[in-house]
């Protein structure tokens, strides 16, 4: 009786290290597909990067040998919803991002339940140096509310401009998309034209993190006329030229000629710049025209 008890002790011991075995070999495949076991030491694509966090911070050298770092650290303002709704908890929350300059960036991502753990996201940028209030779930959406500085305020005054971003998950694509909120007619980018209406400089956005907004609001102006010609205003002159168009989105502006006043503190050499370094457009679902520079260089933001 007791070998018999014996054997069955043994059995039971060898099942149990099997199963341990094969937990461990199912969490190890899990962990190469990229889920992990805890939100706040999970991976996330911010910028094109793969930032891992380990007990909610992330550092590592903005280039190889540099003492410069990029620091990542979890925020908060978490919120606990199905954003993929297969019937689990997921979680979205706030993480900073600095890349060693003066910006503190703010991005929401989001850690997908799976069956050991937790995927994830590409994260969605919500600002710099703003001022983050709540995240909440509602109607299939994370609304992250916040407060933002006045457009033309400088970079070092304090924000105090309620804003709130809709976003809603794709599990398709693992990220987040904007959602516009009751927004008529102009949403949907895919029917969204050039020439559907006179667009109005709102700031510029270049990759050296410099963000330069006009100094007097509605004053710069770009239409897309016929034949291939533009016009625009500025805080002192009128301008005129050619666009062209071409594969993939791409426009280039040329041939451009303006009234010949003088005005001091005039931001139009700057929007005369943005306009010569353009490759690109496209449109976004807040009605937005993105003009993308040459080499990467930076972005320009119309409405």
């Amino acid at each position: 009786m007791k070998k018999l008890l014996g054997a069955i002790g043994i059995l039971l011991f060898l099942a149990l290290l099997f199963w341990i075995f094969n937990a461990y070999i199912y969490r190890e495949k899990e962990r190469d597909e990229g889920v992990n076991f805890d939100y706040k030491n999970s991976s996330y694509f911010i910028d094109g990067q793969l930032i891992t966090l380990k007990d909610g911070v992330s550092e590592i050298p903005a280039a190889p040998g540099s003492a410069t770092m990029i620091t990542t650290r979890y925020f908060g303002n978490a919120v606990e919803a199905d954003l993929d709704k297969d019937g689990d908890t997921d979680t979205a929350f706030l993480v900073t991002h600095n890349t060693g300059g003066s910006g503190t960036f703010y991005y929401l991502v989001g850690a997908i339940k799976e069956v050991s753990g937790y995927r994830g996201t590409s994260g969605v940028l919500i600002g710099d140096r703003i001022a983050p209030q709540t995240t909440e779930y509602r109607n299939g959406n994370v609304i992250v509310n916040y407060a933002d500085r006045e457009r033309g305020e400088p970079m070092t005054a304090e924000p105090s401009v309620a804003e709130s971003l809709h976003l809603r998950y794709n599990p398709t694509t693992n990220d987040f998309g904007e959602i516009v909120p009751e927004f008529e007619g102009e949403a949907d980018p895919s029917v969204m034209k050039l020439n559907m209406k006179t667009w109005v400089w709102i700031e510029t956005l270049y990759n050296d993190e410099r963000v330069v907004k006009p100094k007097q609001p509605q004053a710069f102006t770009l239409e897309f006329l016929e034949f291939g010609r533009f016009g625009a205003t500025t805080d002192c002159n009128q301008m005129a030229g050619n666009y062209t168009l071409g594969a993939d989105d791409a426009v280039v502006f040329d041939g451009a000629i303006s009234t010949k006043r003088y005005c001091e503190g005039s931001q139009e050499g700057e929007f005369a710049k943005l306009l010569e370094n353009t490759s690109h457009y496209k449109f976004t679902s807040r009605g937005e025209l993105i003009l993308d520079f040459k080499s990467n260089g930076g972005t320009a933001i119309f409405r």
